[in-house]
């Protein structure tokens, strides 16, 4: 196996960058309306203690492994794990970890291009005031007329798709770290614009009420175990985007520290973009929903019936694609870097072999709506939907497992330590503490449970 030497000079110049390449790629879509769905539907304050819990004692303690390999081996998770496994006396067998998390990137992305080209595409309707004053029925029927075009489709996927690429061919500092330090702030202007809309126009009172009244009778074993799932996805682990960006950060950057910022700063936007999102469907006197309804049928429904509501349609929109630009770019450039050093080719063909492979599987997940009736996808109705939760409820977790085992058990001290070496001693101590004792047993709980389920 080929495993080129890493640039030690192409890494970010401050800290900050690592905790904005970080923050940016944990912002995705998903987290801006699903967080706030789950909290309502499982249990309001009791979801939030138990989903803050699990952020910081289980997803935090594997996302600060995950960086600790990419310090110590460079970007790239294959090779990162080869020459960790390689110190540390272990078999090459590890590095298949590393495949994994690529192959897992690449399904991922190959829906999420999709429905980022959706945001993209609802702007422009918004912008235009299609949904102004629409009824509800007029809206859903849009959408499935829209569903049904795959020409516009395509368009707007491939779009996203250059864009994103694009970056990730400028590289690591003229790239991606001039996208984090645009995209962050930008993301917070609108939604603090979308949160005075909300004041404004929106039904606050009722949405405190459904996010963080307590819940008790809607708290069971299963909110959970959601909120476990949502605590790990919601950072990224399990995909290579810690191995990378931990390669990136500057030498003296506190690991522990900055993916705690992270996790932090990722909670609060999701509460207040939760706050944004359903004080303007409360203000319609509408259900809450998730999913696909909420984003291109409710949310569209609902601000075209507000005064400004297109206004903030279009930001709201606008925003989401900016948050799928930051988790497009960290997988795209996590899978990237392992393709350079794998194959000792350049940036260019790295990233023009992974997007070609991303675009084609997105084409057949369009056409895979406009499959005829009663054609299913191992159950499921389309292959957005069977790649999602294959990806959620398999691979993420069975690759966060195998890194959490790795790093917690097959690694010394003597290696992990001085790529923690801000961190205290207690700290690291209870970092190991936690990725062994908690993080695995509570993966591996999260793996077995819909084999419970009904």
């Amino acid at each position: 196996m080929n495993i080129s030497a890493f640039n030690a000079s192409d890494r970010w110049g401050l800290r900050t960058t690592f905790v904005l390449a970080l923050l940016a790629s944990a912002v995705g879509i998903g987290n801006l309306w699903r967080f706030s769905y789950l909290i309502g539907e499982y249990g309001g304050g009791a979801f939030v203690i138990t989903y803050v819990l699990c952020l910081f004692f289980i997803a935090v303690p594997v996302m600060v492994a995950e960086a600790a390999v990419g310090r110590y081996g460079g970007p790239g998770s294959v090779a990162a794990i080869t020459l960790a496994s390689d110190s540390a006396g272990l078999s090459r067998g590890w590095r298949l970890i590393g495949g994994l998390a690529c192959v897992t990137g690449v399904l991922i992305l190959a829906f999420y291009i999709v429905v980022a080209g959706w945001s993209l595409a609802y702007a422009g309707f918004m912008y235009e005031g299609v949904f102004a004053a629409a009824p509800a029925a007029e809206v859903g029927m849009h959408f499935k007329q829209y569903l049904a075009q795959s020409p516009a489709q395509i368009y707007w996927q491939s779009l996203f798709l250059l864009v994103a690429a694009g970056t990730v061919v400028l590289g690591v500092q003229r790239g991606l770290g001039v996208l984090v330090w645009i995209a962050v702030p930008l993301m917070l202007v609108m939604l603090a614009f979308l949160l005075k809309f909300a004041v404004d126009y929106g039904d606050i009172d009722a949405t405190l009420d459904y996010l963080f009244s307590t819940k008790l009778s809607d708290f069971t074993p299963r909110s959970a175990l959601v909120a476990l799932g949502h605590a790990f996805f919601t950072l990224g682990v399990g995909v290579g985007i810690g191995i990378t960006y931990g390669a990136y950060a500057p030498q003296q950057t506190p690991i522990g520290r900055s993916v705690m910022a992270v996790a932090v700063l990722d909670t609060l936007i999701a509460m207040l973009a939760g706050l944004a999102i359903y004080s303007v469907v409360f203000a319609n006197n509408m259900n809450p929903t998730a999913g696909l309804g909420l984003l291109f049928i409710s949310l569209p429904y609902a601000f075209g019936s507000l005064d400004q509501g297109d206004l903030a349609g279009t930001i709201f929109f606008a925003l989401m694609g900016l948050a799928a630009l930051g988790s497009a770019v960290a997988i795209l450039e996590s899978i990237v870097a392992t393709i350079k050093r794998q194959f000792l080719v350049g940036r260019f063909t790295a990233t023009f072999a992974v997007g070609a492979v991303v675009w084609l599987l997105s084409l057949a997940v369009v056409h895979s709506f406009g499959a005829a009736t009663g054609i299913t996808w191992l159950g499921k109705p389309n292959l957005m939907s069977l790649l999602d939760s294959v990806t959620a409820n398999v691979l993420l977790p069975l690759t966060a497992l195998l890194i959490a085992l790795f790093v917690g058990w097959g690694l010394r001290s003597d290696i992990l330590r001085p790529e923690l070496a801000r961190g205290s001693d207690l700290f690291f101590s209870l970092w190991r503490f936690l990725l062994r004792y908690i993080a695995v047993p509570t993966i591996l709980l999260l793996l077995l449970a819909p084999v419970y389920w009904e």
